[in-house]
């Protein structure tokens, strides 16, 4: 079976939640969309352990595009950021809930950082794969390829585009799996729900909202994980689930 989920940001319980839904054997494949990391204070562990699952693969996050760059180990090796810039690549990571992350970080081993560095660096930005006959691309915000497509750009590269762009349109047949963008943005369902569009799936169900966002907002955030040889999807549990539309 293959499973995609996306945006976890450190919550382990809903993590762990869905885990225990989907019962993932060996021949399976989870491919997880970016995000694993920040607002939530177990991003690191959770990302430890999709490192040691061998049949979990991972895409690159804008939440792990920004910790790499403000750690000074951008994920392009091209990229060299000065004293200002990392600086302001910190402000921008805790602005979007790292310092939670940046703070586990400093109290682990030299050795176990350079182990998850190293892993975020070999991650790719975009995953194609065919199931039962349908092609899809696995995106975190937007296909890196349609990058060159934009007469005007407003991310540095392509994998700037491909982790931040909310602009994840069709291009061809393919259909585009995305997370990054919560589907609240799409469709008015409370709790959030996976949504289907014209060639796009979005399945960022607002897992990173606070635990009290239905008292605080009045919208229940939730981790979905959408299984692709049958269209089931699965949902992390959770107490006094909102059952209206919103």
């Amino acid at each position: 079976m293959i499973y995609v989920m996306s945006d976890i940001h450190g919550n382990r319980r809903r993590f762990d939640s869905v885990l225990e839904q989907i019962n993932l054997q060996p021949e399976d494949t989870l491919y997880v969309l970016g995000d694993v990391i920040d607002r939530y204070p177990d991003g690191i562990r959770i990302l430890r352990r999709i490192m040691a699952m061998p049949n979990v693969k991972m895409l690159l996050g804008n939440h792990e595009y920004m910790m790499l760059r403000a750690l000074d180990q951008p994920y392009d090796p091209n990229e060299k950021l000065t004293g200002f810039e990392r600086a302001e690549a910190t402000r921008l990571w805790y602005r979007n809930g790292g310092k939670v992350t940046h703070e586990y970080w400093k109290h682990i081993r030299k050795d176990v950082c350079e182990e998850i560095i190293k892993y975020l660096h070999t991650v790719p930005v975009n995953i194609d794969i065919t199931v039962n006959d349908i092609h899809y691309t696995l995106v975190h915000a937007a296909p890196a390829e349609n990058y060159e497509r934009h007469p005007i750009r407003p991310n540095n590269s392509a994998t700037e585009y491909a982790v931040w762009d909310r602009r994840n349109y069709r291009n061809g047949n393919s259909m585009f799996i995305f997370g990054h963008t919560q589907t609240l943005y799409y469709q008015r369902k409370n709790p959030i729900e996976v949504w289907y569009g014209n060639h796009r799936i979005g399945i960022d169900c607002g897992c990173g909202l606070p635990e009290n966002a239905a008292s605080l907002y009045g919208i229940q955030g939730r981790l979905a994980c959408l299984r692709l040889d049958d269209g089931k999807v699965f949902y992390s549990d959770e107490p006094n689930v909102l059952r209206q539309e919103v």
